[in-house]
């Protein structure tokens, strides 16, 4: 019986060891990178036995998340396995800390507040890295500091709101990896004291806005408002009582420049701006794709936009705000804009096209507001040596620069092209080298994918600005699977989201005749404008050669699906954090292989014997379909609010933003609903 008994407790203690931090090497991955970090051994310490901290110079411990526990102040030194201060004569830039773990003792020494809380956010990391291992912390050495100052990511809330508490779980998420500004695109989600028939009824108070910024503060996050004007400005021109402030009448797109009172308005809208936003440090006004002609006044578009952005710096200086205005209106006016965006043009073929029109610009360069940051804007071709020039003019002539790059543009349900990593990496760099210390990652609302599937794109950008380039994109979509799931999905086979992101380019017009998606709504027939044809039953086989190719990619959405599918059942079975954003990820490969299918359906009646069979099955669409529009529903709800108000005026849509045509969730499967009306109309 002894002999039973002492197998059993050998049993017991080898399982409850197997549950305990070893002292093996860990693999730890730090997102953003520390510019120095070199992992020497293993410590002592386990990721549960940090109990109390020690501030060496009495500085104020910084807001920490549970991962750490509850960690418990001390007056012993000895007692604490942390001990921590902040020292302003380290040979370090702001925001800087040094961080380093022996056998038994946490070190940190910061520069200053916002450096000891991003010591303790790469802690964090550690910890969770050395929890889901199983291992003991790295003994190691970090050094570390961002390459720029300024890292700001774009809240742009015009077509949708979220549920409020998304927003604090967002700011937490963005304070961990470092980022340390938003833009908030208000449009009409402020319900603005002064001008309160421009506010939408989902709008959140002032109130709110103001917790929501203290909330960011207290992380090191500052918010400023972005209020749209010269142009983007249907969102208040659409109402009856603003009418009169039109520079065209019959367009809600933009302000008359000449009229007194867009001033009136504009200055009541950035007063409720600034209050309900008071911690930010700027003031973005917009100011971009614009053209206007002050009623026929006979003065230049560009006139009458410098006219206008020199009353609105003026207005920015005289409330303590710096200005940030859209730069392409100048540029575009001048000549030069298209060398933007051409990555094809030799530095000789910039140089002839500035040199043949540079005149146009610099001849108002009087004009140019010297307190502006002049945002140099570029989503998809960052690298082309005429986006440098511009940046380079606007230096050379003592005005303020700040590049602005895209986690998503134009995309519709999800963003393209590896998260647009590679066009953020190159301009990061390219803000890195002329020293303009400040960017942007702009996050658009137009077509409204999901926030969480923006979050890839957000951590390439926040590794790129504060790390530089020291990864490979290989190295930081792993280092993402780490983060965000767990260190359990690194290896390649979990890497789903470039393959879900083809299917998405490929499902987007599958059903249209052609990239018709986003201007369905404005055609008089979109049954037959937009939609693809549909099997002839007299006529056998001729539908499925006219729509080979479509077919062919049909095909590929639905093996890439059943793929794409597996991995997500097995990261989710596996995955320490963030479930919702695999089944956000999810419900997107669901919908783009519903139309794939229906693609095979119209196959098998077009070539099938049995007829009636296959016509019930295509009848039968509509049913699968409204099973994939309700489960992507109840998904997305649950962070996001998926109506508009009841009361809600859509505007003229000047630019076919798919989330600005319809009050509910119609405008996300527009295209697929006109085909289900299509084939009751047909069979």
């Amino acid at each position: 019986m002894k002999k039973y008994l002492g197998y059993s407790l050998l049993l017991l203690s080898i399982i409850f060891a197997s549950c305990e931090p070893i002292k093996r090497t860990g693999d730890f991955k730090i997102l953003p990178l520390p510019q120095e970090f070199e992992i020497t051994g293993v410590s002592a310490l386990a990721h549960n036995s940090l109990k109390n901290v020690y501030a060496v110079d009495g500085a104020k411990m910084p807001i920490v998340s549970k991962v750490l526990g509850e960690l418990a102040s001390t007056q012993n030194e000895a007692e604490a396995q942390i001990t921590y201060a902040i020292d302003n004569t380290l040979d370090l830039g702001e925001e800087g800390y040094l961080l380093n773990i022996s056998e038994n003792q946490i070190e940190i020494k910061a520069k200053d507040d916002a450096g000891l809380f991003y010591a303790f956010k790469t802690l964090e990391q550690l910890v969770i890295d050395a929890y889901e291992q199983k291992v003991n912390l790295p003994i190691c050495t970090i050094k570390d500091y961002p390459m720029l100052s300024y890292r700001a990511v774009h809240l742009d809330i015009k077509h949708h709101t979220e549920k409020l508490n998304y927003y604090y779980n967002l700011i937490d998420k963005l304070a961990s990896y470092k980022v340390n500004a938003i833009i908030a695109e208000l449009e009409d989600k402020l319900q603005f004291p002064s001008q309160p028939k421009v506010a939408s009824a989902d709008a959140l108070s002032t109130e709110e806005w103001q917790a929501l910024s203290k909330y960011a503060l207290d992380r090191h996050i500052k918010i400023s408002p972005l209020i749209q004007g010269l142009g983007h400005a249907s969102f208040i021109l659409k109402h009856d009582e603003y009418k009169h402030l039109r520079d065209d009448p019959e367009n809600d797109w933009a302000f008359n420049p000449l009229n007194p009172k867009t001033y009136d308005l504009q200055f009541d809208l950035y007063k409720d701006a600034l209050a309900a936003l008071p911690d930010g440090k700027y003031l973005h006004i917009g100011g971009d794709e614009v053209h206007t002609t002050g009623r026929n006044s006979g003065k230049t578009s560009l006139e009458l936009q410098l006219i206008w952005l020199n009353k609105v710096c003026k207005f920015a200086e005289e409330n303590n705000r710096i200005p940030i205005f859209w730069d392409d209106m100048p540029l575009k006016d001048s000549g030069v804009y298209e060398s933007m965006f051409d990555s094809d043009l030799s530095q000789e073929e910039v140089d002839e096209i500035w040199k043949e029109n540079e005149h146009k610009l610099s001849a108002f360069l009087d004009q140019l507001p010297k307190n502006c940051i002049y945002m140099r804007w570029n989503y998809s071709n960052s690298d082309a040596l005429g986006n440098s020039k511009a940046m380079k003019w606007f230096l050379d002539h003592d005005l303020q620069v700040m590049g602005a790059t895209a986690g998503q543009t134009r995309w519709v349900l999800m963003p393209q092209q590896e998260s647009n990593m590679h066009n953020i990496r190159s301009f990061v760099n390219a803000s890195i080298d002329n020293n303009l210390n400040r960017i942007l990652l702009t996050l658009w609302d137009d077509d409204s994918p999901h926030f969480e599937l923006y979050m890839r794109g957000i951590l390439a950008f926040a590794e790129y600005s504060w790390a530089g380039d020291k990864r490979t994109m290989e190295e930081i979509k792993t280092a993402h699977r780490q983060r965000e799931f767990s260190h359990e999905l690194t290896q390649p086979m979990y890497a789903f989201i470039d393959d879900l992101e083809v299917q998405v380019g490929l499902w987007k017009n599958i059903l249209l005749k052609g990239n018709k998606r986003n201007y369905l709504k404005k055609m008089e027939n979109p049954l037959e404008e937009g939609v693809i044809s549909l099997p002839d039953l007299k006529n056998k086989g001729v539908w499925t050669s006219e729509n080979k190719e479509r077919l062919d990619n049909a095909e590929e959405i639905l093996i890439s699906y059943e793929q794409v599918a597996d991995q997500i059942d097995e990261m989710k079975s596996m995955t320490s954090r963030n479930l919702y954003t695999l089944e956000v990820y999810e419900q997107v490969n669901e919908l783009t292989a519903y139309p794939a299918k229906v693609l095979m359906a119209f196959k098998e009646l077009d070539n099938s014997n049995n007829e009636a069979g296959s016509l019930s099955k295509v009848k039968n669409l509509e049913e699968e379909f409204n099973k994939v529009r309700n489960e992507l529903e109840a998904v997305y709800s649950k962070t996001r609010n998926l109506n508009k108000p009841s009361d809600y005026i859509l505007d003229q849509d000047h630019h076919a933003h798919l989330a600005n045509q319809s009050i509910n969730f119609d405008w996300q499967f527009y295209a697929e609903m006109l085909l289900l009306e299509k084939i009751k109309k047909t069979y």
